[in-house]
């Protein structure tokens, strides 16, 4: 079983409960992982954070106009890439995003479908 990182800005919650929810439904060789918080994050929830992300096979991060000022997946994944876990960034609307943080400069962004998810899982160990 793969565990999977997944980093969101609180406003696209939906997309980290969809994608859990169809997981579920399908029965996937692997679990999700987050470390939301719903207040103020410390260095203490940093260092939790970056062993859970550790401990990870990836990361699907999800990039919306959200992510510019969503101060913990930003860290999140700046977190990852650090660590050297593979990161996934994906859309979380078809329409993709206009601003993205400097945490994603240069970096491809994929569109959310299940042959890209399954694909991304597969390539990781």
């Amino acid at each position: 079983m793969k565990n999977i990182f997944v980093s969101f800005a609180m406003e696209d919650k939906f997309a980290r409960d969809n994608i859990v929810h169809q997981s579920n439904q399908q029965r996937t060789p692997f679990t999700f992982v987050d470390m939301s918080v719903r207040e103020p994050w410390s260095e203490r929830w940093k260092t939790q954070c970056r062993e859970r992300i550790k401990e990870c096979n990836g990361m699907i991060a999800f990039v919306s106009n959200n992510t510019l000022n969503a101060d913990g997946a930003k860290w999140e994944i700046k977190c990852a890439y650090e660590e050297g876990v593979p990161v996934f960034p994906v859309y979380v609307h078809d329409s993709g995003a206009t601003r993205l943080p400097a945490e994603l400069s240069g970096k491809k962004i994929y569109h959310w479908t299940w042959p890209n998810i399954t694909n991304f899982v597969n390539s990781v160990n």
